[in-house]
């Protein structure tokens, strides 16, 4: 009876410890894993439209288009970290004149430079700056009967805005992450309204996914 009760007692003695090794050496890996660089790709849609600072009455109707781009998640104490983007987002909008419907297409490439806050181990928050640069923009209008398309439309104007970002992203699995945001420029593009271009602001909701290596 004495040497079963021994056995007994050596075995939960190396069950325990064997347990302890395995959850200290998972603690560990999660640990490592979070300190651990991540590069990934994302993309997703625009939900884009422009609103006025100094008119509460001026809002277009929302144009459709799509964000694709590379970001970096870099830890600095848990569970705080930087996560620096570079995007290719498609913006615009569309609106109703007494010449018929409008809509316009601009092309930014977006360096959102986020704070990434983990309030849960699947759930995350993040804002920051977002610097953008404008490529090219496409006007186009619908008369009813015709549409009379401007590509490589012209603006003399600044062609970098400094906007901000906020947003949520959940983790569905260690590389894979569904993301929400909401970006917004600063200050009005073509703020004295030269060219035949009114002064507006762009923002946007973007929904997608990112996919970290």
């Amino acid at each position: 009876m004495k040497k079963l009760l021994l056995a007994a007692m050596v075995l939960l003695i190396v069950g325990t410890a064997d347990a302890q090794r395995r959850h200290g050496y998972r603690r560990q890996r999660v640990a490592d894993d979070y300190y651990r660089p991540r590069v990934g790709l994302t993309g997703g849609l625009n939900i884009a439209n422009t609103i006025s600072s100094r008119n509460s009455d001026f809002s277009t109707n929302t144009k459709l288009g799509a964000n694709v781009g590379l970001f970096v998640d870099v830890p600095i104490a848990y569970p705080l970290s930087f996560q620096p983007e570079i995007l290719y987002s498609q913006k615009g909008y569309r609106a109703n004149t007494v010449y018929g419907d409008f809509a316009q297409r601009a092309n930014f490439i977006d360096v959102p430079l986020l704070l990434k806050l983990k309030l849960a181990p699947a759930f995350n928050v993040l804002v920051g700056p977002q610097i953008s640069f404008l490529m090219n923009t496409r006007n186009t209008y619908y008369d009813g009967f015709n549409v009379i398309q401007q590509d490589r439309y012209t603006y003399n104007g600044d062609k970098t805005f400094i906007g901000g970002v906020a947003g949520v992203s959940i983790d569905l699995n260690r590389n894979v992450e569904l993301r929400g945001r909401y970006n917004i420029d600063f200050r009005e593009n073509n703020p004295n309204g030269s060219s035949g271009v009114p002064a507006f602001r762009n923002q946007v909701w973007q929904v997608g996914l990112g996919f970290k290596f």
